[in-house]
């Protein structure tokens, strides 16, 4: 379960053992997702990642909400994501 704390005036997000501090970019107003046993599994690999400054890359059958997790987890620490839908012709030419 992501909890949050107020430390030394910030806003930390935490989970398990990862902590991040909250990021206060402003994504919108918009639904968030039902939590299940499944996206709080997803949560906590994609939390421990973000606190090692790594990223994450959900894989999975299509229409099973790895997108829309991994967004909703932007949205409840409050910090910018970007999405890419790969596909086998993209290369790190398309990339930029």
């Amino acid at each position: 379960q992501l909890r949050y704390y107020w430390e030394d005036d910030n806003v930390s997000c935490k989970m398990i053992t990862a902590c991040l501090k909250y990021g206060y970019e402003y994504l919108g107003v918009s639904s968030r997702l039902v939590v299940t046993p499944l996206t709080d599994r997803c949560y906590r690999t994609l939390m421990g990642a973000l606190q090692l400054y790594l990223g994450g890359a959900p894989e999975g059958p299509a229409g099973t909400g790895k997108t829309e997790t991994t967004k909703d987890l932007a949205k409840a620490i409050a910090n910018y994501c970007v999405v890419f839908n790969c596909s086998d012709g993209l290369d790190y030419l398309a990339m930029g």
